[in-house]
């Protein structure tokens, strides 16, 4: 009795805390480092502690395009990126606080392919956490259908 006593309390509180899972798609288009780390990798590190600590999840979905696409490569040598120096000298913090995004947030990361091919940047050159999607207008869409929040950062 006193173990379905405390299943039914576990099973209340789980309810009563966490009910709703918060979704985000965030709609990166910049390609100036210091929005990116504000707004992207500060902000959505907080964004996810905020409601962790309210034992609540987020989802979220960065969908890449515009100028964005350098903050994704992992060798950027061999990249149109390669003259961009404070991209180069910041480009190892970078990958790592977005891995970190990943492994401690469950962040998923879609790039466009349209814009990446046109960019002639190849799959091989991007971290292995990125997706690629179709275009961003098409994933954009696709997770708003799905319910997700729309948050630029352009």
């Amino acid at each position: 009795m006193k173990k379905l006593a405390v299943i039914l309390f576990v099973f209340m509180f789980s309810i009563s805390y966490g009910e709703e899972t918060k979704k985000v798609v965030v709609d990166l288009k910049t390609g100036d480092i210091k929005k990116f780390k504000f707004y992207l990798l500060s902000g959505l590190t907080s964004m996810a502690e905020y409601y962790k600590n309210r034992l609540e999840e987020l989802k979220a979905v960065v969908v890449i395009h515009g100028d964005a696409y350098k903050f994704f490569i992992k060798d950027i040598k061999n990249s149109p990126y390669k003259n961009d120096k404070e991209l180069v000298k910041n480009q190892k913090e970078l990958g790592e606080r977005l891995k970190n995004l990943v492994q401690i947030y469950n962040v998923r990361f879609e790039m466009c392919e349209i814009g990446m091919k046109n960019k002639k940047i190849p799959k091989s050159s991007l971290y292995p956490f990125v997706k690629l999607s179709y275009s961003a207008g098409v994933s954009l869409v696709n997770w708003q259908n799905k319910g997700y929040a729309y948050l630029p950062i352009h």
